[in-house]
């Protein structure tokens, strides 16, 4: 699987800047790098240079200097790809980096495709998958939590957990084997007893981990963040003032809003997806009742609830708004929003504080158009997210690939358990702890395809 050719990039991000680097990779790399690098100490040469050293000089083409660089050396096994590899660092004129890439392809290297560092590290053992996968998370983490996370897996963290269930699955499957090979003689090698204990609690590991995707998923891709009310309460008035951009249309004409306007924003290292909906009222309009379906199915989808009310209007109506939301949801955050602070009635706000509340649920007063009291409700909805709770060794999957083959795993080991309930033949059980083990063995690399490796590396980033 593994090709043996010299490869090489830019691995810093396109464009001009201060410093670009060109990393080359493979068994060629140090003799290609030597036929372009000129040292100003004649006699030294790269090859015969110690590994983890840096080294000053020129790139040239002829007698033509490219320009003055340092190069990095860092020899097989030891190295990010387990090859020999050189990084070039040169200045970031783009002009400078194409003549580089030009002059080591002349050599004998060729252009690495996405993610092929990365995918060699993997084939040569350096990383398993997921450790694999996790380099593209850091790269594309936007805020601490998903650097967290992917800091953790990076290191091994998801791995060690996935690791230590194969390897108790495996002496399960190892007794359940051996009792099929004395089939005849009628012997049993595993209590029963003690093997649905362990199952069960691979089961129950197995379903913690799976649950903690919808986290995991919230913290890669943003907190979804469902804005519902009435219509003409201010819900696209708040969304623009969160976003500090003209992003949704405002109009005092009943239902503006007629599907489900999103964005993405990090707000004080927390990124939200937020989602402004069609306003939910009564209507014979066909489009518009399409977005008010649509709005409550956003609701279902959110982490958070913001519910808009409008405080100038009637309190019983904000209250029967209130109480009718709470039918729809379940584990969600609900943070009541009584907007227009700045023009309701002086007691409205003092007869609205008054409203007993449950314990998902917290009351802001807000006025979306000034945005008065705006930091107060990004507070509440930090506190609702506390990623801070999330240690330093507790594992959540951030990967759908790792979720779907997870639930899958999830899904074997519960037709074990049923089995061993049940008195099933071991000849069932042996294949579905098989099964168990074989999408364990995906989510690390035990087991991958070629299929596998190319829809996760076509991902990366040429050069990493």
């Amino acid at each position: 699987m593994l090709d043996q050719s010299t490869i090489c990039a830019i691995s810093t991000p396109p464009g001009s800047g201060g410093i670009a680097i060109i990393r080359l990779s493979g068994k060629e790399s140090i003799r290609i790098a030597e036929c372009i690098y000129e040292s100003p100490i004649k006699s030294k040469k790269l090859s015969e240079q110690q590994a983890n050293t840096l080294h000053f000089g020129s790139i040239k083409s002829g007698e033509e200097l490219i320009d003055d660089v340092i190069v990095s050396l860092f020899k097989s096994p030891h190295s990010f790809t387990g090859e020999d590899i050189v990084e070039i660092s040169c200045h970031g004129s783009v002009y400078i980096q194409q003549q580089i890439l030009r002059l080591l392809v002349s050599n004998g290297a060729r252009l690495a495709r996405p993610g092929e560092f990365t995918q060699r590290a993997f084939l040569n053992g350096k990383i398993d998958l997921s450790q694999a996968e996790a380099v593209a998370d850091l790269i594309a983490s936007g805020n601490a939590a998903a650097h967290k996370l992917a800091i953790s897996q990076m290191r091994g963290g998801f791995s060690r957990e996935i690791n230590q269930l194969r390897e108790e699955l495996l002496r399960f499957a190892a007794l359940i084997e051996l009792e099929l090979d004395f089939s005849e003689e009628d012997v049993e090698f595993a209590d029963r007893s003690s093997l649905i204990e362990l199952s069960s609690r691979i089961g129950n590991l197995l379903r913690k981990l799976t649950e903690s995707f919808r986290l995991g998923n919230a913290i890669k891709n943003g907190i979804p963040v469902a804005i519902i009310g009435e219509t003409n309460v201010g819900k696209s008035t708040l969304l623009n003032a969160l976003l500090n951009e003209d992003k949704a249309i405002v109009s005092d004409i009943h239902g503006t809003t007629r599907d489900v306007i999103e964005d993405v924003v990090n707000i004080n290292g927390t990124l939200f997806r937020f989602s402004d909906t069609a306003g939910i009222r009564e209507t014979h309009d066909f489009i518009e009742s399409i977005g008010i379906e649509r709005s409550y199915n956003q609701l279902e989808k959110a982490d958070i609830v913001l519910l808009v009310t409008d405080l100038s209007g009637s309190i019983e109506a904000i209250i029967e708004r209130v109480v009718k939301i709470r039918q729809k949801i379940t584990n969600q955050k609900l943070i009541i929003i009584a907007n227009k602070v700045d023009i309701a009635a002086d007691s409205a706000q003092a007869q609205l504080s008054g409203f007993p509340l449950l314990s998902n649920e917290e009351l802001v007063f807000i006025a979306a158009k000034s945005k008065d009291n705006l930091d107060q409700l990004i507070q509440i909805m930090n506190r609702a997210v506390n990623f801070d709770s999330i240690g330093p060794k507790d594992i959540v999957v951030t990967n759908i690939r790792h979720f779907e083959a997870l639930t899958l795993a999830h899904q074997s080991i519960q037709r074990v358990i049923e089995g061993l309930k049940t008195g099933i033949s071991g000849d069932f059980l042996a294949q579905d702890i098989r099964e168990c083990l074989h999408y364990l063995g995906e989510i690390t690399g035990e087991i991958s395809t070629d299929e596998i490796l190319g829809h996760i590396f076509k991902h990366f980033c040429i050069g990493k």
